[in-house]
């Protein structure tokens, strides 16, 4: 660029223009979405720039701090806590925060990160120090609300809102995990018995309930048994009674056939009932054989007068027999049955 042929005023005016030029790009501030920037005139705050294209007046006002507005989460870092029973934990935690107010956040208080960590660290011995050890373990929820109660109140001037504050771990140590370890142990062998307890009680008393049903109605099963059997008894007899009473009015009404019946037919039965004997092997006894034939021969008699003999009508009653002749004296020898050899006249 030849400058030799320019003049002063020339020169004046390209100085101007790019003074100028300059001048409005150092007026010209551009904020990014998530940040608020302050504002200084000769080093006092006097407001704050939104996100966006934002003008200043050169050389009267400047950018102070540019603060970040989102939602930032800060660590805080192990320490130990001594319990309200005196047990010593090592517990850390994480806090979530968000500056609200960028003024305050930049204006009052200096280094704001490390405030809010040393104020959480604080907190947090006091919170878990007013607590029992299995109180600590069991309730971190509560540990929880109580510390972001504390702290958020605590920040709330600087311009800062607590949105979190989570306990991360609380490690007890070896000992006296080993210890809670055993005493766990115990507590769940107590339980178990108990419940073993509980179901064998449960089981006797089912046991005895099945024992009282089935006594139960093993009784009234014998109470029906015996009712029948009274019953069948009952008619049994009806019917002896009965064929009895038949017998009686036949005997009175002259019929002989009728009793040699009914004391051939109990004879037999007799007679059965000893061959039937479980301890009976040999039966030696005189039997009258023509006592049994007669009564047979009754029987045969009856049944040709009640069914008759094929051939014709039945055969009208014969009238009954005088008295039969006694024998005379027997001549004919008799067998002794337990001496064969001998014989009796």
């Amino acid at each position: 660029m030849n400058l030799g042929g320019l003049g002063g005023f020339d020169i004046t005016v390209i100085a101007l223009v790019v003074l100028a030029v300059a001048i409005l790009f150092a007026s010209i501030k551009t904020v990014p979405q998530g940040y608020r920037y302050t504002v200084e005139s000769f080093g006092r705050y006097t407001r704050t720039l939104e996100p966006g294209l934002n003008i200043l007046t050169p050389f009267i006002q400047r950018i102070g701090v540019r603060m970040n507005v989102m939602e930032q989460v800060l660590d805080i870092p192990t320490q130990e806590v001594i319990t309200k029973d005196n047990a010593s934990v090592s517990a850390d935690a994480v806090a979530f925060y968000q500056v609200l107010n960028p003024a305050q956040a930049a204006y009052q208080i200096s280094n704001l990160q490390n405030a809010i960590q040393n104020l959480t660290m604080t907190n947090i011995r006091s919170v878990m120090g007013s607590m029992d050890l299995d109180e600590l373990l069991s309730n971190r929820e509560v540990i929880n609300e109580r510390l972001l109660r504390v702290v958020d109140e605590a920040v709330g001037p600087w311009g800062i809102k607590v949105t979190r504050v989570e306990i991360k771990d609380i490690q007890p140590p070896a000992d006296l995990v080993e210890s809670m370890g055993r005493q766990m142990k115990a507590e769940r062998e107590k339980r178990a018995q108990i419940l073993e307890a509980e179901g064998s009680r449960s089981a006797q008393i089912l046991r005895a309930e099945g024992a009282k049903q089935a006594a139960v109605l093993e009784a009234e099963g014998k109470r029906e048994a015996a009712y029948r059997e009274a019953e069948a008894r009952e008619r049994l007899a009806e019917a002896e009674a009965k064929a009895t009473q038949s017998v009686s009015q036949a005997i009175a009404a002259g019929d002989v056939q009728a009793i040699n019946y009914f004391v051939a037919q109990k004879y037999i039965e007799a007679l059965a009932a000893i061959g039937k004997a479980p301890n009976s092997k040999i039966v030696l006894m005189p039997l009258e054989a023509s006592s049994i034939i007669g009564s047979l021969g009754g029987i045969g008699a009856i049944a040709k007068e009640v069914f008759g003999d094929g051939s014709g009508p039945a055969a009208p009653p014969r009238p009954p027999a005088g008295p039969r002749p006694q024998p005379g004296p027997r001549t004919t020898p008799v067998l002794n049955p337990f001496n064969p050899n001998s014989s009796e006249t």
